[in-house]
C-alpha cells in the first residue's frame, strides 16, 4: 500500500489535471460548464489524439459556444471553422453536424439543464450513461469520459474508473478495481486520479517514468 501511495503522488505531480480542466472548463455543478464537458466529452469520443481534441474544445469555447444555445446559434461552418483551429480536421465536418444536433436534443430534452439529467436518473451511473449516449457522438466511451470527469463535482460517482483508467493502473502495477483505488487518494482527488490514470493507458504518460520515480 505504501509503494502504491507513492506511485500515485509521483502521478498526480505529473499529471495532476483533468481533460476538463485542460480544456479551460472551469467545472462546477452549473448548466453552462456540465453542458461544456459534454461537448469535450463528444469530442474525445473519437479516434484522434485527447491533445487535439481538447485544443479544439478550447476553440469552440473560444469562439463562444459555451453553452447549447449559443452552439445551436452558431453556423455549421462556423463550429468547422472552430473544430479546424484546433487541428481537428478529420471528423470536422461530422462533429460539427453532431454539436449542432446535440445542442438542440439539450435544449429539449433537458432545457438546457444536464442536472436535470442527473435527477432524472437518481444520480445512478446506469441510468446516467444510458441518457448520454443518447445524444450524439455519445456512445459507452463517450459516456463513460463524461461520467469520469463529472465525479469531480457529481460526488455519488466516485470513485468512477472506467476501462482506460483502469488499463493505466493496471501498467503502473496498481490495483485493477475502482473502489481498490479509490483507497489511495483523498475522494476529491479521485477525479484527478482517473484522468492522470488515463493518460498513462493512452501513453501521454510513461507508466515507467512513473514507476521509477516512486521508486527513487
Amino acid at each position: 500500500m505504501g509503494d502504491d501511495r507513492r506511485v500515485v503522488r509521483v502521478l498526480l505531480e505529473r499529471q495532476g489535471r483533468t481533460y476538463a480542466q485542460e480544456a479551460g472548463i472551469t467545472l462546477a455543478d452549473r448548466p453552462a460548464p456540465l453542458y461544456q464537458l459534454l461537448v469535450l466529452a463528444t469530442l474525445l469520443s473519437t479516434r484522434i489524439r485527447a491533445r487535439v481534441a481538447v485544443a479544439a474544445a478550447g476553440e469552440l469555447f473560444t469562439a463562444g459556444y459555451r453553452t447549447p444555445q449559443a452552439m445551436e446559434a452558431a453556423s455549421w461552418q462556423d463550429r468547422v471553422d472552430a473544430l479546424g483551429r484546433g487541428h481537428y480536421r478529420r471528423y470536422d465536418e461530422r462533429t460539427s453536424t453532431m454539436l449542432g444536433t446535440g445542442a438542440r436534443l439539450c435544449l429539449d430534452r433537458w432545457r438546457g439543464d444536464l442536472r436535470r439529467l442527473r435527477r432524472d436518473a437518481d444520480g445512478a451511473a446506469a441510468g446516467l450513461r444510458r441518457r448520454l449516449t443518447e445524444f450524439p457522438g455519445i456512445g459507452p466511451t463517450g459516456a463513460d469520459i463524461f461520467l469520469r470527469e463529472a465525479q469531480v463535482v457529481w460526488p455519488e460517482l466516485r470513485p468512477y474508473a472506467d476501462r482506460r483508467a483502469l488499463a493505466g493502473a493496471e501498467r503502473l502495477g496498481l490495483p485493477a478495481s475502482a473502489d481498490r483505488l479509490g483507497g489511495l487518494v483523498g475522494p476529491d482527488d479521485f477525479g484527478r486520479f482517473a484522468s492522470a490514470l488515463v493518460r498513462v493507458a493512452l501513453g501521454e504518460e510513461s507508466a515507467g517514468d512513473v514507476t521509477r520515480a516512486a521508486a527513487g
